[in-house]
């Protein structure tokens, strides 16, 4: 394949294809709205899993250093009540087969891997169109234009790309996360970090509400509070982002309407919202609906979470990944007809992420015994 790809995201899909892309010899270049890899925060840990995160990661030739930055022991396992009783306390004995990574060393080696100026940074996407014969525009938001003979959005829940091929738009869950961050958690909050234990911490309840911690590097304990309210419920508190520091009387006061929710629960799981570290995040829960597919036009298609947008279980960074390596892959099986290459990958996705929507909605419906059940099993025969 001689024209270059357009890749518009520089999040882990678009950097797994611009590799996969690179090391079979195609040219492509990513558009990505950040001014550089360090404007903003990327998150906190990801577990990639051996069956579409990692085989996407050997497709991309970065097994080695996706395996230097792995979190050793952090794929251990404990589910607490409301009370903290421990119902289920899983160590991590190395024979998992979802080790845990942060988010933004994942990104760091895609980005070391691929040839300087294949990511354009600062280039925020404001429209795509089409220009006929498969050929589309891309319109930056300095005024800028691009044209391409193939162009594939990666670029998330409110893809400008997607538009070209689908009317479909996100809607609301009826869930919210709030991410809170307490920081040198053993020595400040001993008795939060005995809870949360060595990996992840689920805090379930059977009505439905949770608290979920994970234990990061150098004491850092990251937080997500699971919340089903209406988004208007949200809308008087501070909720102005990690990067602005520690929180302050306003964001205070969020902190504690939202721990108040969770009332009657164990002090120990409670500071995780109360002593936050951090201004709290709220990351409300949209999602595409089930199924989500579109008819084959030429020139463009979507993969990760702008194809196929789900409530949040764990899948999401994962099979952006595995979308990106065999679209990768198909190009270059496929040197001179773009659009077989593009028509079998998408038949390929669609069916995956049909299926991916059944089980998050399971998920998101489990019960408590579900999840003790879920962790219990060997990893080997889920």
């Amino acid at each position: 394949m001689n024209s270059p790809v357009t890749i518009v995201g520089a999040g882990l899909g678009g950097l797994t294809l611009a590799r996969v892309l690179h090391i079979n010899g195609i040219p492509a270049t990513v558009y990505e709205a950040d001014a550089s890899p360090s404007a903003r925060t990327q998150g906190g840990l990801l577990d990639i899993h051996d069956y579409n995160g990692q085989p996407a990661l050997r497709a991309a030739g970065l097994t080695d250093e996706f395996r230097g930055i792995i979190l050793d022991g952090r794929q251990a396992m404990r589910i607490l009540d409301r009370n903290g009783n421990v119902l289920l306390d899983k160590a991590d004995d190395g024979t998992g087969g979802r080790p845990e990574v942060h988010r933004g060393e994942l990104r760091r080696i895609l980005l070391e891997s691929l040839p300087a100026g294949t990511v354009r940074w600062g280039h925020k996407v404001g429209a795509a169109r089409p220009l006929g014969g498969g050929r589309h525009e891309l319109a930056f938001a300095d005024g800028s234009t691009v044209t391409t003979d193939l162009l594939v959005g990666a670029d998330g829940a409110w893809s400008r790309v997607r538009p070209l091929l689908s009317d479909a738009a996100p809607e609301y869950t009826g869930m919210s996360y709030v991410e809170t961050y307490l920081f040198d958690a053993d020595t400040r909050h001993p008795e939060t970090a005995d809870a949360v234990g060595n990996g992840t911490m689920l805090a379930l309840d059977p009505s439905g509400m949770e608290i979920h911690a994970h234990r990061e590097s150098a004491g850092t304990v990251h937080v997500y509070v699971t919340l089903s309210k209406p988004q208007d419920w949200f809308a008087d508190m501070d909720f102005t982002g990690a990067d602005s520091g520690p929180a302050g009387p306003d964001s205070r006061a969020a902190l504690t309407r939202i721990a108040a929710e969770f009332d009657g629960w164990a002090p120990a799981l409670t500071a995780l919202i109360t002593e936050s570290d951090t201004t709290p995040v709220l990351r409300p829960h949209n999602a595409l609906p089930g199924g989500h597919r579109w008819e084959r036009i030429p020139g463009v298609t979507l993969l990760g979470d702008a194809a196929h947008l789900a409530a949040q279980d764990g899948e999401g960074a994962n099979f952006a990944m595995l979308d990106a390596a065999e679209l990768g892959q198909a190009l270059a099986a496929h040197p001179d007809d773009a659009e077989a290459a593009l028509t079998e990958y998408e038949e390929a996705m669609f069916a995956r992420s049909a299926a991916a929507a059944v089980a998050s909605e399971a998920a998101n419906n489990a019960t408590l015994q579900d999840a003790i059940d879920f962790f219990t099993q060997d990893e080997r025969t889920r």
